[in-house]
């Protein structure tokens, strides 16, 4: 799926690698087939990983590994009272495996941001590898009813900078692209980037890309068929710079 090589080269080998593993573990739907030209992008990149939740049920990490998962950031927290049922065990299951964890949190429109990050805190303590990282997206009713700009902007910087002062590093910030043009763009260039876009390779500074959401891999047995693919914008080595030490941007020296 994410073929070894230079980052930044595109290898056709590594090209056709990706498409061949597409055809083997995607299904053919309409909606797979939108998604093949990211999944060809996304083969020149050497690090490559998957995002989890109780949704994928039961994950045989060995198996992921197996199938050339490196990373896997994994739902630890909602809001300010909510523990996803399998972070716990997949943290640690991961981990095992050789597949490197991180944990996420979903943030809340309708708690607030200070709680918000001390239950991540609570939850997560420092079973994370990989730096904090912060899902903001639409979610219910708010795409139809969007939140005010500056408020989405000052809860999620008290968020981030609880955490950053708790972790030492800066958190990434995940979102889709809509949600990234409202209220990221221009606010938040310093964080880590983890945008989401499955029709085509973001040209923005990003660190990690979600560039999948419909494949199919072994080695999970939950109630979601398919799982969230990832590959990281950079080297084995400069990977190593997004565990819980610095944080490395696309562009930066």
């Amino acid at each position: 799926m994410c073929m070894s090589g230079k980052a930044g080269r595109r290898k056709v080998a590594g090209i056709i690698g990706c498409v061949v593993a597409i055809l083997v573990m995607g299904s053919l739907g309409v909606m797979i087939w939108q998604q093949i030209p990211t999944r060809v992008q996304a083969g020149q990149y050497e690090i490559c990983g998957v995002d989890v939740s109780h949704y994928q049920g039961e994950v045989d990490w060995n198996t992921l590994r197996e199938q050339g998962i490196s990373f896997a950031y994994i739902k630890a927290t909602e809001g300010s009272s909510y523990v996803d049922a399998y972070f716990a065990q997949n943290v640690i299951g991961a981990g095992q495996a050789g597949v490197t964890p991180g944990a996420y949190h979903f943030f809340s429109f309708d708690s607030p941001a200070e709680t918000q990050a001390e239950w991540y805190i609570e939850t997560v303590g420092s079973e994370s590898i990989l730096i904090p990282a912060v899902d903001i997206e639409y979610y219910g009713d708010k795409r139809q009813n969007p939140p005010e700009e500056s408020v989405v902007r000052n809860s999620l910087q008290k968020m981030l900078d609880i955490l950053e002062t708790e972790y030492g590093v800066k958190p990434m910030i995940y979102t889709t692209y809509p949600f990234y043009r409202k209220y990221i763009q221009g606010y938040f260039d310093e964080y880590p980037l983890w945008l989401r876009n499955v029709y085509f390779e973001p040209g923005e500074d990003w660190t990690l890309w979600q560039y999948a959401d419909r494949v199919v891999l072994d080695g999970y047995a939950g109630e979601e068929r398919y799982i969230d693919m990832d590959v990281f914008y950079g080297s084995a080595e400069e990977f190593e710079e997004l565990k819980m030490k610095k944080h490395i941007m696309r562009g930066e020296e």
